[in-house]
């Protein structure tokens, strides 16, 4: 199992958001992060495909987009021309979440699956052969400042255990609240993806890219 650091670029500095993007990346940042949000399935509103396309082709990382977007099926090709690689949708945010499963598929992207802190592990079980990543949020989406939910560890145990149970190899991404600090509980869990916003573009990119990456490498 690899893993693998997410840098969150809702924290960079957009004024330097190539340079800062190409910092993680030299640093062993293989993800970077796309929060979009729509205002609708969340408060916030974020930002978009432009964003997205703008820095298309600057960097070898994957394109790790997250949708907490109303009906995100609606979007999906247009985040392909865009340039994402892995596409992730909220389970409370689908009508039909087969149907915009099948969707991301179709374009030829790997397909990550996100819960909420309301919603219990065992949702995401019909789902799991059909997906590459789980995503569990650590904090409750679109509220900038959180603190990481203690309760989301289990969840992640929990959502660990049933994808053992069933032989897959499945990604369990965490994002929301996670800092040096706390990174091992979460890896102790069983995640190998981590998205990191201000804990990676706060301060010095470099230095806190290597910082998670070292941890990541005792997992290895």
């Amino acid at each position: 199992m690899d893993y693998i650091l997410a840098p969150s670029i809702l924290a960079a500095d957009f004024k330097e958001l190539g340079r800062e993007i190409k910092k993680t990346e030299q640093h062993g940042a293989a993800y970077l992060h796309f929060d979009v949000m729509d205002g609708m399935f969340v408060p916030s509103i974020s930002f978009g495909m432009p964003v997205l396309a703008s820095i298309q082709g600057l960097t070898g990382q994957v394109m790790d987009v997250h949708l907490m977007v109303q009906e995100p099926i609606r979007y999906i090709e247009d985040f392909k021309k865009a340039g994402a690689d892995l596409v992730t949708i909220h389970l409370e945010a689908c009508e039909d979440v087969k149907a915009t499963i099948e969707k991301i598929h179709s374009c030829g992207l790997k397909t990550g699956l996100s819960i909420c802190p309301e919603t219990e592990a065992l949702a995401v079980e019909p789902y799991l052969k059909d997906v590459d990543m789980i995503l569990v949020m650590g904090v409750h989406p679109g509220f900038g400042g959180q603190k990481f939910i203690p309760e989301s560890l289990d969840k992640i145990r929990s959502i660990r255990q049933m994808i053992e149970e069933q032989g897959l190899s499945v990604d369990i991404e965490v994002d929301g609240g996670i800092y040096l600090t706390n990174v091992r509980q979460v890896l102790d869990a069983g995640a190998n993806v981590i998205v990191a916003g201000s804990a990676v573009f706060g301060g010095d990119p470099e230095k806190n890219t290597s910082d998670f990456m070292e941890i990541l490498r005792e997992y290895e």
